[in-house]
């Protein structure tokens, strides 16, 4: 074993811990193995830029400018809203979500698709009492099953097809996935619809003081006649601060004020007060406040015709992931007020100002509604209810956006042009039809994922360099013998999955696709049949929450646990695996 490759090794293994235990975000470790690749000279300058100039990361960027292209003309608000009116009964509605978002999944990005469905199937399971527990988990699946039907379903399918073509390989074609992806679909699709009964929980919809916990934290305060605190506004009522108590609204007669920072108070008027019980009893005692023995918090008590109380959730291009609540002056701004916080599970209530926000995380706000229909339109937040649907301003260029996206389908499909032209000239007349402004469209990519393809895929050209890729391929083959391909092609899909549930997906398909291909020319075989594999087992993770991003924003959505997805995905992981394995081959020939 050479120097070069005990130095790849070690920095592979350095990423793949660093990737699975998230101590940093994915594009700071794509810029890190860059950096050591290029400090022990693995690879020449140009090759570890090389990532930005790849076909895959500049059709990645552009699906997703086309992607925000169709929902800025509400395109896909519409078409999920025709979907969840379809389903009169619950079986049926559960098929018309997956069916729907499956579709638009074949052609837009994954979490923009559902992003959209996602307050669409929550209001829709209100209206029609049904749980909304049993309906997210089949939408994030179903969006995966959608993902491997089309080239340009999912970045991976992209990445791995540009890695093919690197190496002297045919790049797929748009429709190439498309037989065995729409069995996978098939087969997935009745797989949730025969078990998902009882292998997903059906909780009901709680209130959202309930569902984190305010009850407790929460409660109404008196302002009687002999307080310290009448004629002084809450800036300045000494040690409130301090005893971590925060008032959240105040209430005169008829009037309510949210977070009222400069109003005087007087007595007789009602404060709502949030903070832990034994403060909130030092704090009252201190200043002279009565407290209300007969308060119970309800949704209803922080609602009014001017505010709302709704649950948001971080999306996974918002410019809050990464800030904290006191760094990005998100209350300040927006004018809402944060009193919850949900991640991966868990909820936080306290000390909420310097917890570094995260895509996925779940937050309780409650301010203006035209504040929060606002933040939903500015794609910092995904906002689970109605106010964060909007009547579009751009509804009457819906068929220009459609007719846009199916010429650029239809120029790669036919192979007029080549994809990554077809998909640029598709982004230029986004703009240039106004279905887009300029802004938008820079801010339409998620400049993460494209950082994480510029980084990561220097890493397997090392590979390939320094015989890294081909070493590993020979362990592989030495440990199987002459078992054959097609257990080879089981071990490829089985690793693939293994590592995307603790990993980004994408980085696990540049780091299996050129061992694969060094693996094929080990057994005299085509290629294609092992990068189909590894791109499909990369595109499709269901056992975990964190193995794939629509898991991820579903997770607080649906009030999951980490055990609903290990149910319904470990087997359906598991059939796609032998349903892989089987009809690979016959589209795929060896």
């Amino acid at each position: 074993m050479t120097p070069e490759i005990i130095i790849v090794f070690g920095i592979l293994v350095c990423a793949v811990i660093l990737f699975a235990t998230e101590k940093l975000s994915v594009d700071l470790v794509a810029l890190l193995i860059v950096g050591g690749l290029l400090a022990f000279g693995l690879v020449t300058p140009q090759e570890g830029i090389s990532g930005l100039s790849n076909s895959a990361t500049v059709t990645v960027a552009c699906m997703f400018v086309l992607s925000a292209g169709l929902q800025k003309t509400g395109v896909v608000s519409v078409m999920g809203e025709l979907l969840a009116k379809a389903g009169r009964t619950p079986l049926l509605l559960l098929i018309v979500i997956m069916l729907g978002v499956a579709v638009v999944s074949a052609f837009l990005n994954n979490t923009a698709a559902v992003a959209v469905f996602l307050p669409v199937v929550l209001a829709t399971a209100a209206a029609r009492k049904t749980s909304a527990s049993r309906l997210l988990i089949p939408l994030s699946y179903a969006s995966q099953f959608g993902g491997v039907c089309t080239l340009i379903g999912t970045s991976t399918n992209l990445l791995v097809s540009s890695i093919a073509a690197d190496q002297g390989l045919k790049p797929f074609s748009m429709f190439e996935f498309a037989p065995l992806g729409l069995i996978m679909m098939g087969v997935g699709t009745v797989f949730i619809l025969i078990f998902s009964r009882w292998l997903l929980p059906e909780r009901d919809a709680s209130q959202l003081v309930e569902t984190y916990g305010l009850r407790e934290y929460v409660t109404e305060l008196h302002v009687s006649a002999d307080s310290e605190v009448i004629g002084k506004s809450p800036s300045q009522i000494p040690g409130l601060e301090k005893a971590g108590v925060n008032i959240v609204e105040l209430i005169r007669a008829d009037q309510r004020i949210l977070a009222p920072r400069t109003k005087l108070i007087e007595e007789g008027d009602m404060l709502l007060v949030r903070g832990q019980p034994e403060k909130i009893i030092e704090f009252k005692d201190k200043v002279g406040l009565e407290l209300r023995s007969d308060f119970e918090l309800q949704d209803d008590v922080l609602k009014s015709e001017e505010n709302a109380l709704v649950e948001v959730m971080i999306g996974p291009q918002s410019r809050l992931a990464g800030e904290s609540l006191s760094s990005s002056y998100f209350e300040q701004r927006h004018n809402l007020l944060v009193l919850g916080l949900q991640r991966r599970g868990h909820t936080t209530r306290e000390k909420l100002a310097n917890i570094r926000l995260r895509f996925g995380d779940a937050l309780l706000l409650c301010g203006p509604k035209e504040e929060i229909s606002k933040l939903g339109t500015r794609g910092d937040a995904v906002v689970l209810n109605e106010l964060g649907r909007n009547a579009f301003a751009r509804r009457n260029r819906m068929w220009v956006a459609i007719s846009i996206m199916a010429a650029v389908v239809g120029l790669a499909a036919f192979e007029v042009l080549p994809i990554l032209v077809a998909a640029l000239l598709g982004c230029a007349a986004m703009a240039l039809t106004g279905c887009l402004r300029d802004r938008e469209a820079y801010e339409a990519v998620d400049w993460r994922i494209i950082i994480l393809l510029a980084g990561v895929l220097p890493l397997g050209l090392a590979m390939q360099k320094t015989g890294a890729a081909a070493l590993i391929a020979d362990t592989v083959l030495g440990f199987t013998g002459d078992s054959g391909p097609v257990v080879m092609l089981a071990v490829f899909y089985l690793l693939t999955a293994i590592l995307t549930e603790a990993m980004s997906n994408n980085a696990s398909a540049v780091l299996l696709a050129p061992i694969a291909i060094s693996t094929a020319a080990g057994l005299g075989v085509d290629p294609r049949p092992f990068l189909v594999a590894v791109t499909f087992a990369a595109s499709t993770s269901f056992a975990t929450p964190v193995g794939y991003q629509t898991n991820t924003m579903v997770y607080a959505a649906g009030n999951y646990r980490f055990t609903d997805f290990l149910r319904l995905g470990l087997p359906l992981n598991l059939i796609f695996w032998g349903v892989a394995v089987y009809f690979i081959p016959r589209f795929f020939p060896f």
